[in-house]
């Protein structure tokens, strides 16, 4: 389904690559001014922001605040408040991931993993949602995981995060439930992305296996479908529920994971 989003403005956070590059792109292509966020070279950055900005008929903007430093994440909506006149869209993505029986988990990991990972998502919806409100209009997307739905071992942190998102969702959703603001969750499995081909490749290397068993055996053995998700699949969720059609949608948890969490 294509939507025309001209006239809409969306924040996306970690979206210099990955998942959150690929709403960024889906939403800057549907005619929405974007806010770009996250880390990386600064002159690739931009050649990105101007990339998108050629596809677009909206404004790009770009920010680096620290999805760990709650100033930085309110004084980036700000701007694109300022900018854009308003944010309409609010998609929440940065994370980061660690990997620990929880009896060794450094204690640094668990405060960064929960800060940005979930507590980033509370400070900008807490930061957008007045002006959502007083606008009549808002969609929030969090993105999740399956891994806010099931748990895996080793990653307490990132599960645990990651599960605080749903419930933050559903408490947003039901705080707006009479206005024209939703809040959901997408839970997706594991998505062809630069990280994850980068841990393939490490896998490989590490247990002697072909780069075919690694993604059968090890990366995707909990997810039936036995492929990987592609970041349009998630961006193209994330127009849809910004649509009308989807004005009725909040408070879900929707699961894009190959059947893994219909175990």
């Amino acid at each position: 389904m294509n939507q025309d989003l001209a006239g809409k403005s969306a924040v996306v956070t970690g979206s210099t690559s990955g998942i959150g590059l690929g709403i960024a792109r889906a939403l800057a292509q549907a005619g929405a001014n974007v806010m770009l966020n996250g880390f990386g070279d600064a002159a690739a950055i931009e050649t990105l922001r101007h990339e998108i900005a050629r596809s677009s008929r909206g404004k790009v903007l770009y920010s680096n605040a620290d999805m760990a430093k709650p100033d930085e994440i309110a004084a980036m909506v700000a701007q694109a408040e300022n900018v854009f006149g308003a944010v309409d869209i609010l998609v929440n993505n940065a994370g980061i991931q660690f990997v620990a029986p929880v009896d060794e988990f450094p204690i640094a990991k668990w405060d960064a993993i929960l800060a940005i990972n979930l507590s980033s998502a509370f400070h900008t919806i807490r930061a957008a949602l007045p002006g959502m409100k007083s606008r009549g209009f808002g969609r929030i997307v969090n993105i999740a995981s399956a891994h806010g739905l099931v748990a895996s071992p080793f990653k307490s942190a990132y599960i645990a995060a990651k599960h605080g998102v749903l419930g933050l969702t559903k408490t947003v959703a039901l705080e707006t439930a009479t206005l024209d603001v939703t809040c959901n969750a997408i839970c997706p499995g594991y998505v062809r992305t630069p990280l994850v081909e980068g841990q393939i490749a490490e896998q490989a290397k590490a247990h002697g296996l072909p780069r075919d068993k690694v993604i059968s055996d090890i990366i995707l053995a909990a997810q039936p479908n036995k492929r990987f998700i592609e970041v349009e699949e998630v961006a193209g969720i994330v127009l849809f529920l910004c649509g009308p059609a989807a004005r009725s949608i909040t408070g879900a948890a929707l699961p894009v994971d190959g059947a893994w969490t219909a175990r």
